[in-house]
């Protein structure tokens, strides 16, 4: 019977617990580079098992080590600590509690997205990134206006051509023009970076016959069709359209208790 880790991974170190014939003890810690893993899982056998918590490099670390264990469960950290109920929080605890819950079989695993999903929701938060900066820069020119009782722009997209000819137009304090300028060349910098991300993820979709068929929803586009199989990953782990729906977040919430009606809140 193989051996039971749990990890309480940061982003150098990592403290390990382990649990061993029905005991728990704490193994040290370790550094989570890639040289220091593949040398901690020499000391592992492939009959071991390794739990470590959601975290920004945890997928990292279970691509590396899942080819050396029997398993690497990567756990949903609220539902661990929920199960767990300790009122005392530090690494090792934590480490414990992992390699206690992976022993008993009681481990809350997060599902781990295979390679082309990890490249497409990087691809995907990236095309976000440069959205909400787009979309920020624009506000700062807006509340520049705004400040110095400039009139409304006569056209509808005051960053078009038109709309730009119309702000050159203003009477703005010269600071302001130079912070209009700069505004507008970060502007047109992540507008190119975005026009090269979208077409990135325009070509990953022309093939895909899950946003085909997502595009068949009015409002779908080809970018909106891949960002969702990005989240979503597999859609054949969902046994059913409701666990999907939830999955997204997409199902109202639902407040009920005694013989009260249920009361349906926002999405989830």
């Amino acid at each position: 019977m193989g051996r039971f880790f749990g990890l309480d991974v940061h982003r150098n170190f990592a403290p390990v617990a382990l649990v061993e014939d029905g005991s728990c003890r704490d193994w040290g810690r370790i550094g989570v580079t890639p040289e220091e893993l593949r040398e901690w899982a020499e000391t592992l056998t492939a009959d071991d098992k390794v739990a470590l918590e959601a975290t920004g490099n945890s997928d990292a670390i279970a691509v590396l080590l899942s080819p050396l264990v029997r398993r690497v469960v990567v756990a949903n950290p609220r539902k661990a600590r929920a199960i767990a109920e300790v009122k005392v929080k530090t690494d090792k605890v934590d480490a414990r509690i992992l390699a206690q819950l992976l022993a008993a079989d009681f481990l809350p695993a997060a599902w781990l997205p295979d390679d082309r999903t990890r490249r497409l929701r990087r691809e995907v938060a990236r095309h976000t990134h440069l959205v909400r900066q787009r979309t920020r820069l624009k506000n700062q020119v807006h509340a520049i206006l705004a400040r110095n009782l400039a009139p409304s722009c006569p056209v509808t997209d005051l960053f078009g051509k038109t709309g730009r000819v119309w702000l050159g137009q203003q009477e703005l304090p010269a600071d302001e023009e130079r912070s209009v300028d700069a505004l507008l060349r970060q502007l047109d910098f992540h507008g190119e970076e975005l026009t090269v991300v979208d077409r990135d993820l325009a070509v990953e979709a022309l093939d895909d016959p899950a946003v085909a068929r997502l595009m068949t929803i009015p409002g779908v586009d080809a970018i909106v069709g891949i960002s969702i199989v990005a989240a979503v990953g597999d859609f054949s782990r969902f046994s059913s359209a409701d666990k999907l729906v939830s999955y997204v977040g997409l199902n109202p919430k639902v407040r009920q208790s005694g013989e009260g009606p249920a009361h349906h809140g926002r999405i989830s």
